[in-house]
C-alpha cells in the first residue's frame, strides 16, 4: 500500500550520523518510515555506509549536516550519495542543515582555496541531483552549484519567537546585525517586528579574529536582538555585546543564530554574561547535553525541512514557504 505522501516517485528519507535527532524528527513529521542505513567508522577513521533496502528508482533524501567533526560528517555524506547513485536512486537530494566550510566562500588572501566551492563540486561529483540547505553563510554559495539548490531560512522562526516573547517590549527593541554582510537577512527580522535596525562593522586583520570597529544605528536605552547565521566560538558575539554596551544599550541583550556550532566553552562564554538574557539557536547542529544552559533556547527546524522535502517530492513550490 502506497503512502499518500508519495508522488510519481517513491520517497525515501535517511538519517545520517551528523544529527540523527533532527533527522528522525523530520521523518516523523513526514509520516514515512525511516530509511534503513548503516553507518560506522573503521578503526582508522574511514567512513562506511550501506543502505539496507532497495532505493532503485526512488526520490532519496539523506539528512546530514557537515557540522563538527566537519571532515568526518562530510565524508559520511559523500559516501551516502555515492552509495545511492550506485544503487540506482532516481534522484538524490542531500539535505544539509549546516553547510561546513561555508565561511571559506572567497579568497581573502593570495593562494587560498575556496573551500565552499570545492565542497559543492564534491557533492555534485558524488552524484547529488539537488541540494537542500539552511541559511548559508553567504548567498553566493548557491551559485557554486550547477544543480538545483533549495535555500531555506530560519528567519521566520526567530520572528515568531521574538514577536511572542518580547511582544510588550517591541517598541523598545532594536535588531542588530553584527556584520554588514548579514544586513539583508537581519533587516527582514527588523521589518517583520517593526523595530529599528543597527549594524556593526568589522575589521578582519586575519581570518580567525574579526574585530567590531564601530556601530551604525541608535541603540541607546534599547533592548538589542543580535541576529547571526552561526556562532562558533562566541568571540564575535561578545565583541558585538561590548560595542552595544558602550553605546548605551540596556543590559538585556538577546542573541539569535541559526547554527549554534558553539565549540568548546562558547555556551558558557555567552550565557554566563549577565547582560545576555537569552541565546536562541536552531537544532541544525546537534548540541550535546553538557552544552545545555538555562539561557539557551533551541528552536526546531524539523517542520521546515519536512515541508520542504514534501514539496520537493511533489514538485510544488518551496519558495512560497517564505512568502
Amino acid at each position: 500500500m502506497q503512502n499518500p505522501l508519495l508522488s510519481e516517485f517513491e520517497l525515501k528519507v535517511f538519517a545520517g550520523p551528523g544529527n540523527p535527532e533532527l533527522a528522525y524528527a523530520v521523518i516523523e513529521q513526514l509520516g514515512v518510515p525511516a530509511g534503513k542505513m548503516i553507518y560506522r567508522q573503521f578503526p582508522d577513521g574511514e567512513s562506511y555506509v550501506r543502505f539496507e533496502e532497495s532505493v532503485r528508482g526512488t526520490d532519496a533524501y539523506i539528512i546530514q549536516p557537515t557540522s563538527p567533526p566537519v571532515d568526518t560528517n562530510l565524508m559520511a555524506l559523500l559516501a551516502a550519495i555515492d552509495a545511492l547513485r550506485r544503487a540506482s536512486a532516481r534522484r538524490i537530494t542531500p539535505v544539509i542543515p549546516y553547510y561546513g566550510y561555508a565561511r571559506q566562500e572567497k579568497r581573502a588572501l593570495p593562494r587560498e582555496p575556496i573551500m565552499a566551492k570545492l565542497v559543492a563540486d564534491m557533492l555534485v561529483a558524488a552524484g547529488a541531483h539537488r541540494i537542500m540547505c539552511l541559511d548559508l553563510h553567504a548567498d553566493a554559495i548557491q551559485g557554486f552549484f550547477n544543480i538545483p539548490l533549495d535555500h531555506l531560512t530560519a528567519v521566520n522562526l526567530f520572528i515568531d519567537y521574538f514577536a511572542s516573547e518580547l511582544q510588550p517590549l517591541l517598541p523598545e527593541v532594536v535588531v542588530v546585525s553584527p556584520d554588514e554582510g548579514r544586513v539583508k537577512k537581519v533587516r527582514q527580522v527588523a521589518q517583520a517586528l517593526q523595530v529599528e535596525l543597527a549594524v556593526g562593522y568589522k575589521h578582519r586583520p586575519d581570518t580567525l579574529s574579526p574585530e567590531v570597529t564601530h556601530l551604525a544605528g541608535n541603540v541607546n536605552n534599547k533592548i538589542p536582538i543580535i541576529v547571526e547565521d552561526m556562532i562558533t566560538t562566541g568571540s564575535s558575539i561578545l565583541q558585538a555585546v561590548e560595542a552595544l554596551l558602550s553605546h548605551g544599550c540596556r543590559r538585556q541583550i538577546y542573541v539569535a543564530a541559526t547554527h549554534g556550532v558553539l565549540v568548546g566553552s562558547a555556551v558558557a562564554r555567552i550565557c554566563d554574561r549577565p547582560e545576555i538574557a537569552a541565546l536562541i539557536v536552531t537544532d541544525s547542529v546537534a548540541l550535546p547535553a553538557e552544552k545545555h544552559h538555562p539561557k539557551l533556547k533551541v528552536l526546531s527546524v524539523a517542520n521546515l525541512f519536512a515541508e520542504a522535502i514534501r514539496r520537493a517530492n511533489s514538485n510544488e513550490s518551496i519558495t512560497s514557504l517564505f512568502d
